[in-house]
């Protein structure tokens, strides 16, 4: 999963920009404000989702331009696109090979994962930010997961609606509901379950020199079938009509990490082992990926080399140069990048321009 050219139009602070890009590590420099994590965020938007700032899209679009924006990448011979149009510029639109498709689609070609500072406070927020993460992580791996989350929310949504309104004369319709919300969030809950499972096992072997190991655990969540949630559902309503919302399936989830050498809760670690924790669960589950897809995914480390000693950032990158895949790393400093490969393609980022190094 490598692209070979990223092209940018309209896209936060690039009016225009192309980019051909490579295997292996492609980093970025420059000084704080320059447009170093745009690029990434870019890339970040060939996936399902809102991007690795979760930002709404009227902000992605280049201030200064009519208030569209465009995101296209060549992978092999497919070309993909996803942006919005000045008519609708809520509407995000995707495009593979030319053909209009949903952007859940988007999953079927490509595994993007990245590390963000904004993730630092991960282990310390609320659920809903886990439970995100988490779906990312399990898209990466099956990508029908994204469309089966859309599905389930889209009827958890409606379900709310009526809960809050009285369902009383909408009981056939609350029935229906309730039958979706049964049959998509099972899959959704038992995709979370084998990805961290997979997770685990794949932990467990991995070397614990460098990061520390985590162990990941699904909380407030059992594992139901399709018949034993319709149940749950339907004896909630009473409930669920009280509090005008669904109070009982896997949107409730949340995921619990354990730092595993300390036996002790991820939220109570300290910064730089919340960091770490992060690391390997992002480079175990690229390994998983890996594993069990077509190739490796594609990596984005945003100000990730910063925040690690000399020692251990020399490690991690030989660890991601000897696994292979494509990398795209940010840093102020192109000093911080000096154990990188030889064949990596260095960028000066400055002020909205890209200049090869």
């Amino acid at each position: 999963m490598t692209l070979s050219q990223l092209t940018l139009h309209n896209f936060r602070n690039y009016p225009e920009l192309r980019l051909n890009a490579a295997p292996g590590f492609m980093v970025f420099s420059g000084a704080n404000g320059a447009g170093k994590t745009n690029i990434l965020e870019a890339v970040s938007m060939l996936a399902p989702g809102r991007g690795l700032r979760r930002a709404a899209l009227r902000d992605i679009a280049y201030q200064h331009g009519p208030g569209d924006f465009a995101v296209a990448a060549q992978l092999d011979d497919v070309h993909l696109g996803s942006g919005t149009s000045v008519e609708t510029p809520e509407r995000r639109k995707t495009r593979i090979n030319e053909a209009m498709v949903p952007t859940n689609d988007l999953a079927e070609w490509l595994s993007i994962l990245w590390l963000t500072p904004a993730m630092d406070r991960l282990f310390t927020e609320g659920a809903s930010g886990r439970r995100n993460f988490l779906d990312r992580l399990v898209t990466a791996l099956e990508p029908a997961h994204a469309g089966n989350c859309a599905r389930y929310e889209a009827a958890r949504r409606e379900r709310n609606r009526l809960l809050a309104d009285g369902y009383q004369a909408d009981k056939d319709w609350m029935d229906g509901l309730d039958v979706q919300l049964a049959r998509f969030g099972s899959l959704v809950a038992e995709a979370r379950s084998r990805v961290v499972v997979a997770l685990n096992e794949g932990l467990q072997q991995s070397d614990g020199s460098i990061f520390a190991t985590p162990h990941l655990h699904l909380a407030d969540d059992q594992l139901h079938t399709e018949e034993q949630l319709h149940q749950i559902l339907r004896q909630s309503r009473s409930a669920d009509r009280a509090a005008g919302r669904t109070t009982r399936g896997p949107h409730r989830t949340d995921l619990k990490v354990f730092h595993a050498a300390k036996r002790q809760p991820a939220e109570k670690c300290s910064t730089g082992e919340q960091k770490a924790l992060l690391f390997s669960i992002i480079l175990a589950h690229a390994d998983l990926i890996a594993e069990r897809r077509t190739g490796r995914p594609i990596l984005l480390l945003d100000e990730v080399a910063a925040h690690l000693d000399p020692q251990r950032r020399a490690a991690l990158f030989d660890k991601l140069a000897t696994r292979g895949g494509q990398v795209w790393l940010t840093g102020t400093e192109p000093d911080l990048f000096v154990d990188i490969p030889q064949n990596a393609l260095h960028f000066e980022v400055s002020d909205g321009t890209v200049t090869p190094r």
